[in-house]
């Protein structure tokens, strides 16, 4: 049983947000069975979550062209008492192929997903978050209530420190579908500034070309793009509040604690990767027989009219950021 086990392997590979959503596992391991050791393997690029996270004993980052661990003369499968796969794909089976104890799998509902996509046939009403889910397969074993998490250098949690009324704005995503369009994000900006609000364009190096867009529009306080992980959960964490899309740094807005207003298009809450534990607001157009149209995203609208997006207006927007701040 985990609450027993001396040596405890965890896995997940990807991406930013669902590595996040594994933080509470780990630290509810360690609250229920303080003396084990866990060790973690995560993907090069999203390694940061666990860079000094003090839970972790060993942290094993994963090379995706390669199929390498890093460290891999330290990595030996036989010593874990039990191994926790919260990736349960191809490579993560491949990486604990060896391995002959006690598993505990995540269970990604694929069947459901499907008709719930392909036939709009709802079955996933009920389910719980994906933290839940995560957790589901361990025998006598709850969540705590203390949400995400993230820690700095300095081995502290890296939490909300805002001040002033500074908005972020998290234009980018994975996939086009699951991203409020550019021009909004523009308009935005627009109302935040003339009412007073300081405004922030935060975003990864993949989301250049929308930053670069806003801030080309309006002479915005400050633009964060192509840094570290932590620096931007530093920038995220000065921020009063912030207007993302389903993507990771929603996830990572919410470890630490700022509140957000969440913008879905392709996807929908029934899938679990709503904001955890997090004062946040999740926008979403109901009024469309065709959503959810994936479950991951897509490069293009399929019906072409782009309605799940383009119908949640910037001035609605903006009326949710002043009553969640006057809340």
């Amino acid at each position: 049983m985990i609450s027993s086990a001396k040596n405890i392997l965890i896995i997940r590979l990807s991406s930013l947000g669902d590595v996040l959503l594994t933080t509470p596992i780990v630290r509810s391991i360690k609250k229920v069975n303080p003396n084990c050791s866990i060790d973690f393997i995560v993907q090069n690029e999203f390694s940061d979550v666990y860079k000094f996270n003090p839970n972790i004993n060993t942290l094993f980052k994963y090379d995706k062209k390669s199929r390498t661990l890093s460290d891999s003369n330290l990595f030996n499968i036989t010593k874990y008492d039990s191994v926790i796969d919260l990736q349960n794909n191809r490579r993560s089976k491949e990486i604990i192929k060896n391995y002959d104890g006690k598993i505990y799998r995540f269970k990604k509902s694929s069947f459901k997903k499907f008709l719930l996509v392909k036939t709009k046939i709802n079955l996933m009403k009920d389910l719980p978050q994906i933290p839940v889910r995560y957790i589901s397969e361990i025998e006598n074993f709850s969540l705590d209530n203390d949400g995400l998490e993230i820690y700095g250098s300095d081995l502290t949690r890296i939490t909300n420190k805002s001040e002033k009324s500074l908005i972020g704005l998290c234009p980018g995503s994975k996939h086009f579908t699951k991203m409020w369009p550019i021009e909004y994000y523009i308009k935005l900006a627009d109302l935040l500034i003339n009412k007073g609000y300081q405004v922030a364009v935060i975003g990864s190096a993949a989301d250049k070309d929308k930053t670069e867009l806003l801030l080309n529009n309006k002479s915005l306080s400050n633009c964060t793009t192509d840094i570290d992980l932590l620096a931007t959960a530093e920038r995220l964490a000065e921020c009063s509040l912030v207007v993302c899309n389903d993507s990771g740094l929603m996830h990572l807005a919410g470890a630490v604690q700022t509140p957000l207003i969440a913008i879905f298009g392709s996807t929908v809450k029934e899938f679990g990767f709503t904001p955890y534990k997090s004062k946040n607001l999740v926008l979403e157009n109901n009024s469309l027989t065709c959503r959810p149209c994936s479950h991951i995203g897509k490069s293009a609208c399929p019906k072409k009219h782009f309605k799940c997006m383009r119908e949640i207006k910037p001035e609605f927007v903006m009326t949710k950021i002043d009553e969640m701040l006057n809340d």
